[in-house]
């Protein structure tokens, strides 16, 4: 793959960290990149990672949306067998933010992490499972529901 076109893929992905983030290098790895320019899609699928800074997302399938140049949306599509998975530092927190699930939506402007299938997610000491999970950066919130089939009920872990 040319320098040029690797530039192209990856000047999008800038606006997917945090503050501190935002100035280290970014680093994808897939077996597999598809590019389109005229849908704003950009999905790479193979055991894919997109890694900047402490920013670290992985699935067998990543999709990042763009509008005007500037990232909008992130999909990772992970399995039953293989969940996604989601990891970032926060400036607000003793660790790392940690979260898996079957398919991990990060909306950038919103600030917003929503995590459905066998969701888990894990915010300084305190970890959260459900069907489903939000987690609001910016508020540094945690949403869990049950699945839709009420097999996978909220579970949580708190420290105080």
């Amino acid at each position: 793959m040319s320098r040029l076109l690797l530039i192209a893929l990856l000047t999008p992905l800038a606006a997917l960290a945090l503050p501190g983030d935002k100035a280290q290098p970014i680093h994808v790895k897939a077996q597999t990149v598809t590019l389109d320019e005229q849908q704003g899609v950009s999905v790479y699928t193979g055991s894919a990672s997109v890694v900047q800074g402490s920013l670290t997302l992985s699935a067998e399938k990543i999709k990042i949306f763009n509008s005007q140049k500037e990232v909008t949306k992130v999909l990772a599509k992970g399995s039953k067998k293989r969940r996604a998975h989601y990891k970032q530092n926060q400036p607000n927190q003793p660790r790392f933010i940690e979260a898996t699930a079957e398919n991990i939506t990060y909306l950038i402007n919103k600030e917003m992490v929503h995590l459905k299938g066998n969701a888990h997610l894990v915010q300084g000491f305190d970890s959260f499972s459900g069907g489903t999970l939000d987690y609001d950066i910016k508020n540094d919130k945690v949403i869990a529901n049950k699945s839709k089939d009420g097999a996978q009920r909220v579970r949580f872990k708190i420290k105080l």
